[in-house]
């Protein structure tokens, strides 16, 4: 017997200020890498489809965005600050 199938993978490239298409807001948006890989005996062999979306934190909608644009969005957000990592700060004088 072979055990076969698919299973998906999603990766957060970014975090974006645009305004939204839905709610109109400005406001935050993740962009995202959906990866669905083929798997044989559970073990993920190779990937079958690759889909980018950003998601409004507002209101939650998501909007497929393609190749080029993530990673034009990417890039954009790549001379931001970088979200998770502590920032340089002027250190305290009394």
């Amino acid at each position: 017997m072979i055990i076969f199938g698919t299973k998906g993978y999603l990766y957060q490239l970014a975090i974006l200020t645009l305004v939204c298409g839905r709610c109109h807001n400005p406001a935050a948006h993740t962009l995202r890498k959906r990866v669905t890989k083929f798997t044989l005996f559970f073990v993920p062999l190779f990937p079958i489809s690759t889909k980018y979306l950003t998601q409004c934190t507002f209101c939650g909608a998501e909007q497929k965005v393609g190749r080029e644009q993530a990673e034009q969005l990417s890039a954009q957000s790549a001379g931001g600050p970088v979200y998770g990592q502590p920032q340089h700060q002027q250190p305290y004088q009394s």
